[in-house]
């Protein structure tokens, strides 16, 4: 067949067509990149409506490239689960307790060991320090996450069917505790049995019996409605929990530094005012127990304190930091 002039630059151009256009469709498509937040807790907590916020913020802050959408109450797996999904990259941000964290660089858990702070101020005066940052980015070499905020979960109280007033009373109790290894630190301060379980199975546990009692903060113990199941709240406060907010490193490291300074922004802003409507709600939620007609007991945390102390070190309870990270902590005036 013979190819005219003309039939050549028909061609060429169809040629030049097909070859432009890919390349022109491309930014298009590149323009959006949608991320996943996966985390265990329920709809109606700060925890969620806040992280709902901070979607909505860095869609916003980034004209739109970055939609991400929030799975609440474990739809993404346990904490166990969407820490590990976060290393497959089949999750991109995650919310979880610093003990799971812990499992990976220990000395992030130090503030869940029973006890090691002392108020909610001691907690505020560790978010905002040079220890917080330096023992996070112990955490961020190991994995090249990028921790972005810390959250406060709230003081974590027993809850049974039976009074406790002193930590002899706890021995031999089934307690349910996290799947996390530093937890066995309060339960064998007090010489309860431990049983984690998994958070999403708390409630149907305690309904069965399969344990005696769980522990929590009171916004949780009233959002997962375990008081349904449990006659008494004891105040005990073992533990000041905390929360990560931590970004992928398959995420972190393709974001120029405009965006990571957007997404930890929005991120820190996010958890400040999370900690601030949880520390609110559980300064009420005794008194509203007592009026759903829960017995709330206010127990002897001297001795509670007393019995966990000699354990902040040792590291057959649990115990993976320093001393000078454990004495830092100590040393940290409490910001009022």
């Amino acid at each position: 067949m013979t190819i005219t002039r003309r039939n050549a630059l028909i061609a060429g151009a169809g040629l030049a067509t097909t070859a432009i256009a890919p390349f022109s469709a491309t930014p298009l498509r590149a323009q959006q990149t949608k991320l996943k937040w996966a985390h265990v807790y329920e709809t109606a907590e700060p925890y969620h409506t806040d992280a709902l916020w901070a979607a909505s913020e860095i869609a916003k802050r980034t004209n739109g490239k970055y939609q991400i959408e929030v799975f609440p109450a474990s739809q993404l797996g346990n904490e166990n689960q969407i820490n590990e999904a976060l290393g497959l990259g089949t999750v991109d941000i995650i919310y979880t307790g610093v003990a799971f964290a812990g499992s990976i660089h220990r000395p992030i858990a130090i503030t869940n060991a029973p006890y090691v702070l002392r108020d909610f101020n001691h907690w505020r005066a560790y978010r905002d320090s040079p220890l917080f940052r330096q023992i996070a980015s112990g955490y961020e070499g190991r994995t090249r996450h990028k921790v972005t905020a810390l959250t406060y979960y709230g003081e974590r109280h027993v809850t049974a069917n039976r009074a406790i007033n002193k930590p002899e009373d706890m021995r031999g109790m089934k307690l349910r505790v996290p799947p996390a290894p530093l937890f066995l630190m309060f339960t064998k301060s007090v010489g309860a049995n431990a049983t984690p379980i998994a958070f999403a199975e708390v409630y149907l546990a305690l309904q069965q019996g399969t344990v005696d009692g769980q522990e929590n903060p009171l916004p949780t113990i009233m959002a997962k409605k375990f008081y349904e199941v449990q006659s008494h709240i004891m105040l005990t406060g073992h533990i000041t929990e905390s929360l990560l907010s931590i970004v992928g490193s398959h995420i972190w490291a393709r974001l120029n530094d405009a965006e990571k300074k957007i997404f930890s922004d929005v991120l820190m802003e996010a958890a400040s005012r999370a900690s601030n409507q949880i520390r609110e709600s559980e300064q009420k939620l005794a008194e509203e127990f007592r009026k759903l007609g829960k017995t709330v007991i206010s127990p002897d945390r001297a001795a509670f304190r007393a019995a966990a102390v000699p354990l902040h070190n040792d590291a057959a309870s649990g115990a993976g930091w320093s001393k000078a990270e454990y004495d830092a902590l100590q040393g940290l005036a409490s910001s009022s």
